[in-house]
């Protein structure tokens, strides 16, 4: 399986930015699509962002769409999500996560390999 490992969570601010960063080790990144999922306290998960295998192709949360931006870089096996105006409903641990296909997909069943997860918290 593959390692992934989230970093770049914090206190914020509401109105305040954060980049969280995944990095990917073990096997293949480059060929699969990758999302970020987070879950409250006393919520379940849901979904928050997800890329295509070169970047082409995104999807967004409508909670977080136009805030929110995933990105990769295949090169360094990374996976970043740039938040931007958080908002204290933001306050979740987010996940990084893999899918064994190349097509960006926002159901939690379709990702294959998962990380430990990276608390944000953002105070009004």
């Amino acid at each position: 399986q593959v390692q992934l490992v989230e970093s770049g969570g914090g206190l914020v601010q509401a109105g305040g930015s954060l980049r969280l960063s995944c990095a990917a080790s073990g096997r293949t990144f480059w060929s699969n699509a990758m999302g970020w999922f987070r879950q409250a306290p006393g919520k379940e998960r849901e979904f928050v962002a997800a890329i295509n295998w070169n970047g082409g192709s995104t999807k967004y949360a409508d909670s977080v769409k136009g805030r929110f931006t995933i990105s990769r870089d295949n090169a360094k096996n990374m996976v970043y999500l740039q938040m931007n105006t958080l908002k204290p409903e933001d306050t979740a641990v987010y996940t990084c996560a893999q899918r064994t296909q190349g097509i960006a997909t926002s159901l939690a069943a379709d990702f294959a390999s998962w990380g430990q997860g990276t608390q944000v918290t953002v105070s009004s």
